[in-house]
């Protein structure tokens, strides 16, 4: 995997470099501040970007900016951002506009190297990888919606499959079978109003849908 990552924290930038090159990929490009970020990938269109949220020159919203204009650009690049903590108007205005191959998360997920390695593989395969505490936030942000009236259970359904993890993995996550995942997913698709396909990506992109409209209200 051919890689571009932008962090302008030197330790922890070379520490990307290494982990990514030891895992076999290919880092082709880093940016230590938010106006390199758009020329990398525009150079080298990888097949995913590591951005931080805020760069330099002002530590806003840089990183965030330059991954919405790639993404405008380049439709499609899968693009995983990295934050310090969780800031929910850019985790919906990266999702504002499709879900498919982002993900977010926050920068602790990088110590855990084998979570982090397969939320980068995941977005670069089109899926998606919302950070646990990020979920929280957008499932929790909104009253007197649908989303109270799912049970304990399905809630717990519903943030796996919002962080990208399949059937299986829920499964064996939540200990039960996935005859049990699947039935729960029903009942979160009928009490949210969403259609009833259970086929990969898309429903997980039906309910980061759903997540992002209801953090905006």
């Amino acid at each position: 995997m051919r890689v571009v990552i932008a962090e302008d924290n030197a330790l922890l930038r070379e520490g990307l470099v290494l982990l990514l090159t030891s895992a076999g990929h290919e880092v082709v490009a880093v940016a230590g501040t938010g106006p390199e970020i758009l020329p990398a990938l525009q150079e080298h269109h990888p097949d995913a970007a590591v951005l931080d949220v805020r760069m330099p020159p002002d530590f806003r919203d840089e990183g965030l900016r330059a991954a919405l204009a790639a993404r405008k650009e380049m439709p499609g690049l899968p693009v995983l951002v990295l934050s310090q903590y969780v800031e929910q108007s850019y985790a919906a205005e990266l999702l504002g506009g499709g879900a498919s191959g982002l993900g977010y998360l926050l920068k602790d997920r990088v110590g855990r190297v084998d979570e982090f390695l397969d939320a980068l593989e995941r977005v670069a395969a089109g899926g998606t990888a919302l950070d646990p505490e990020v979920v929280t936030e957008l499932l929790t942000r909104r009253r007197d919606s649908p989303l109270d009236s799912l049970t304990p259970r399905e809630r717990e359904v519903l943030s796996l499959m919002a962080e990208g993890h399949d059937n299986a993995t829920i499964a064996k996550t939540l200990v039960v079978t996935e005859r049990a995942v699947h039935k729960h997913i029903g009942n979160v698709f009928l009490k949210l109003g969403l259609p009833q396909s259970d086929s990969g990506h898309r429903r997980v992109l039906a309910v980061l849908a759903y997540l992002n409209n209801a953090q905006r209200g």
